[in-house]
């Protein structure tokens, strides 16, 4: 047993709890912290691993088996002097396509959810297993769809057709909208109706309910299908790589892969850096929208 005294009160003695024994503590605490150790390295490797082959000048994985044996940037200087692989452009026409489409998906899915949320109307059920099916079917089955129609649309209107962005963004939009939609719908409804209901008898409409005082309550769910929306069109492969045809017109994800495709010019140390910077506006959305992930719906109440 050991005792304590008390700051305040110098004759007063606090018995305190006897210490743990090193097996009572790793049988009923120290398993997790270990666990929390191994799947740390486990998923921090592949990170390091990447960083590391950006800094190493071979040009392949193999000489990068050695994390960090040197340090040369020369690869990030190569990655923007490639005027056949334009790094800049890719980069640039990422964070184009992934801002509009993020603040799209949002905009569209939250106006979709407010009036699945908040109004009744014939179809109202059928439309939201609707959008919660068609998001069962995986994106691939409907590639070969997405390019004859764009295709198509190219003959009428080439500026949003193949080998368009605005086309790319479009596919994007049209089919994000189904489970963000229904997972905003699940958020609006957390949100009281009596709040609807006393802005309606001061004479407010759907329009300014929803613009001026829902969107406030509801904002961790709009940081979210944000952050998940911009991550996902800025990852996007498949779609993008059909769709996009211009070096000058693709995405990194697109671009990146011509560093790699090719037999005899694979160089991973570029490809490395370029994954590396790649990752830089994900991180950075992710650190501003934490904050109102967290603390959003605490203001939104308050105000």
């Amino acid at each position: 047993m050991t005792t304590t005294t008390h700051e305040h009160d110098p004759d007063a003695v606090v018995v305190g709890h006897p210490r743990r024994s090193f097996k009572r503590w790793a049988r009923e605490t120290g398993w997790r912290h270990l666990i929390g150790i191994v799947m740390s390295i486990f998923a921090a490797f592949p990170l390091l691993y990447v960083f590391s082959a950006s800094l190493n000048p071979g040009g392949t994985l193999v000489t990068a088996n050695s994390l960090f044996s040197s340090f040369n940037f020369g690869s990030y200087v190569d990655l923007f002097n490639r005027p056949q692989q334009p790094y800049a452009a890719w980069f640039g026409n990422t964070l184009l396509i992934g801002g509009i489409s993020s603040i799209g998906t949002v905009f569209l899915g939250a106006l979709a959810a407010y009036a699945f949320s908040r109004m009744r109307f014939i179809g109202r059920r059928v439309g939201l297993l609707t959008l919660l099916l068609v998001q069962m079917f995986p994106q691939l089955l409907a590639v070969v769809a997405i390019f004859l129609l764009l295709s198509g649309i190219s003959e009428i209107f080439p500026g949003i057709g193949l080998n368009s962005q605005i086309g790319l963004i479009m596919v994007y939009l049209g089919g994000a909208l189904g489970v963000n939609t229904y997972l905003m719908y699940g958020f609006f409804n957390t949100v009281p109706s009596s709040i609807d209901e006393a802005a309606k008898i001061d004479g407010a409409g759907h329009a300014r309910i929803f613009f001026t005082i829902i969107l406030r309550l509801v904002a961790p769910i709009l940081a979210v299908v944000g952050l998940l929306s911009f991550v996902g069109t800025t990852s996007e492969f498949v779609i993008a790589s059909i769709v996009l045809i211009d070096p000058d017109k693709q995405t990194l994800a697109v671009g990146l892969y011509q560093f790699v495709s090719q037999e005899f010019s694979r160089n991973w140390s570029i490809f490395a850096a370029g994954a590396v910077l790649a990752a830089i506006p994900v991180m950075t959305l992710f650190l501003f929208l934490q904050k109102y992930i967290v603390g959003g719906l605490t203001a939104g109440s308050v105000k």
